[in-house]
């Protein structure tokens, strides 16, 4: 009887090690897989759910679940900081193969206003993928009829002209108008910029005339612009915007080039393959319906790069956003 038992004892013992074999060698659906149509993934959002980077990751995700390219992804919203405690995080899973992270200008600026050390640089770039152009909006009634009116009283008073924006220091309504009067002779330190929470109250700041003008991303105004309530002087893009009737800024006769942007990146200190294995999963993802259809309904600019060009693109990024903030000493 005794030995019955311990034979019994045995074969469980062993089973048990047989099955933790297999699971550790990738059999079955297991994080880490050597499978890719079941690996899964983690995803990693350094905002609120409904934000920019929100539906930008959970379109990336859901593209390329319903495509079989990879098993089902783990989303996590980390909030802080406008991206910087999500920053932090991805340093802190410093060889991580199975992480991605949404993230894009405004994160670049967050990580100098907040003087975080975890910068992009120090993260592995995997793609860029989509961007939007600012607009410059002014109210209907606004004496501001072209963007060379709007030039030349910003000229004549700096800190006379009231704009606002919807993003804090360091984010793309921010560092837009900071930009734009730097290139027309305007001292950055003088501009007048107020923030507000979002498109909702910078359009009523608009519309109550407690502002003279806005730069912001176009997408939450159309309703206004529609109706005639809100007039676009200019968009800040190298091409004119569809379905706006404005001219860019370089037509205009200013020498500026700006988009807000969104792209991926991985921890430091993942391998050569696994950085190749993301960017070839994104590559396909850009390809899929799913996400052509998720560029249209979002209004979002295909701007598609990895590899070198998104690295360069990265450090040029960087540089500038660097540059503009310690300038206003904000960094």
């Amino acid at each position: 009887m005794h030995a019955s038992r311990t034979k019994a004892s045995a074969l469980v013992a062993l089973l048990t090690v047989l099955a933790l074999a297999m699971v550790a060698s990738g059999c079955g659906v297991t994080r880490g897989s050597d499978d890719p149509s079941n690996r899964r993934l983690r995803m990693m959002i350094p905002n609120s759910v409904g934000g920019g980077y929100d539906l930008t990751g959970r379109a990336a995700a859901r593209a390329m679940e319903e495509n079989d390219l990879t098993g089902r992804f783990e989303i996590t919203n980390v909030q802080g900081a406008s991206g910087t405690v999500a920053m932090q995080r991805l340093v802190n899973e410093k060889g991580a193969d199975d992480l991605m992270m949404i993230m894009g200008l405004g994160v670049v600026g967050a990580v100098y206003t907040n003087k975080s050390s975890a910068t992009p640089l120090k993260m592995t770039p995997i793609a860029r993928l989509v961007e939007e152009q600012e607009g410059i909006l002014v109210p209907a009634d606004s004496p501001f009829k072209t963007i060379d009116d709007l030039v030349a009283a910003w000229k004549k008073d700096p800190g006379g002209l009231t704009v606002g924006g919807g993003s804090s220091n360091g984010g793309p309504d921010h560092l837009f108008p900071m930009q734009l009067a730097d290139t027309i002779g305007v001292d950055p330190k003088k501009v007048n910029y107020i923030s507000y929470d979002g498109g909702g109250p910078l359009t009523t700041a608009l519309l109550g005339a407690k502002i003279d003008v806005g730069m912001s991303g176009l997408g939450e105004f159309e309703g206004q612009i529609e109706d005639g309530k809100l007039r676009v002087l200019a968009v800040s893009g190298a091409e004119r915007l569809e379905g706006v009737d404005a001219p860019t800024l370089t037509e205009s006769g200013v020498d500026l080039v700006f988009t807000n942007w969104r792209g991926v990146l991985a921890p430091p200190g993942i391998s050569d393959e696994q950085r190749a294995y993301l960017t070839d999963l994104l590559t396909e993802m850009h390809d899929t319906p799913e996400w052509k259809e998720a560029l249209e309904a979002n209004g979002w600019s295909d701007n598609f790069a990895t590899g070198k060009e998104f690295e360069d693109f990265l450090s040029e990024q960087n540089a500038r956003v660097a540059d503009t903030l310690k300038e206003l000493g904000l960094a």
